[in-house]
């Protein structure tokens, strides 16, 4: 994705990995039917009609505001021990990723984590002679209240308790966390925007600037469908029925406004609006 600019901050995407998978996977309500109704916006950058698979992307966010430099989300990270087999013992080329995108781990001000989820997080640290370490040391780490009190209760054998143990609660020990309510905004540019089901604190980060506005999501929609279908929660949800009320109600507000939506997992041409048709609210790609 070329930088999306919302007013005058850049917006960047930089990918860990990307991958294809059965969308009744994710979502025990899917129903094929539905997405074949769709076509016409899903394929081909969002669902695999031939194969019937849905692509999903892990990728973090570089916000670059006139003050600051934020990350957004930090992917699953390299060197984890973890059940998921494309999460375990990784070995990817995140960092230069990064680098790629003109960004130093040391010009980073703040990491934003939507939720703290494994995939959300790892990147927060890094290996480094056997400890791990803050990838961006210079960096505030903003962990919403509600999930940092949830997650941190989890114990070994729990499945949320390694990415606790190796990629947030080092940076507590460090001092660079900062642990919020659901008022925390950095400036008057960015806040975040409470969207919890998907996670008890899961937050949204709200950009506004010169007029314009955007949506960073997170997972409070994991897919392009789920604008279609807000009542399809996936089966990563902390609370699935709230996270259905949390996603409709978003949706609602949103469409058919001059918001730009970046969500955490859409593969492609991740910048677009929320639009209202006869078919209901579909996701139309605005942007690179």
């Amino acid at each position: 994705m070329r930088p999306h600019q919302i007013g005058a901050i850049a917006v960047d995407k930089v990918i860990e990995f990307e991958f294809w998978f059965d969308p009744s996977e994710a979502f025990p309500d899917y129903d094929v039917e539905v997405a074949r109704t769709h076509r016409d916006w899903l394929a081909p950058d969002f669902f695999d009609f031939a194969q019937m698979k849905i692509r999903s992307s892990v990728h973090s966010y570089i916000l670059r505001t006139s003050k600051y430099c934020v990350l957004v989300d930090t992917c699953v990270g390299n060197d984890r021990d973890r059940v998921q087999p494309m999460w375990h013992r990784q070995n990817r080329n995140y960092l230069e990723n990064l680098a790629r995108a003109g960004l130093k781990p040391e010009a980073v001000d703040f990491v934003m984590c939507t939720h703290l989820h494994g995939d959300h997080v790892g990147w927060n640290t890094r290996l480094e002679g056997g400890r791990w370490v803050p990838t961006f040391p210079n960096a505030r780490y903003i962990f919403s209240k509600a999930d940092y009190d949830y997650f941190n209760a989890a114990r070994p054998g729990d499945r949320h308790y390694p990415p606790m143990a190796d990629a947030v609660r080092p940076i507590v020990e460090a001092g660079q966390a900062s642990i919020v309510g659901n008022d925390f905004a950095v400036d008057d540019e960015l806040a975040i925007y409470p969207t919890p089901g998907h996670t008890p604190g899961h937050y949204c980060v709200h950009l506004t600037s010169a007029g314009k506005q955007a949506m960073l999501t997170g997972d409070l929609m994991h897919h392009p469908i789920q604008v279609n279908r807000p009542d399809w929660s996936s089966r990563f949800c902390y609370d699935p029925e709230h996270a259905r009320r949390t996603r409709t109600r978003f949706i609602d507000d949103h469409a058919d406004r001059d918001v730009v939506i970046f969500a955490a997992h859409f593969p492609g041409p991740t910048a677009g609006r929320i639009v209202g048709t006869e078919r209901g609210t579909i996701f139309r790609v605005t942007g690179p």
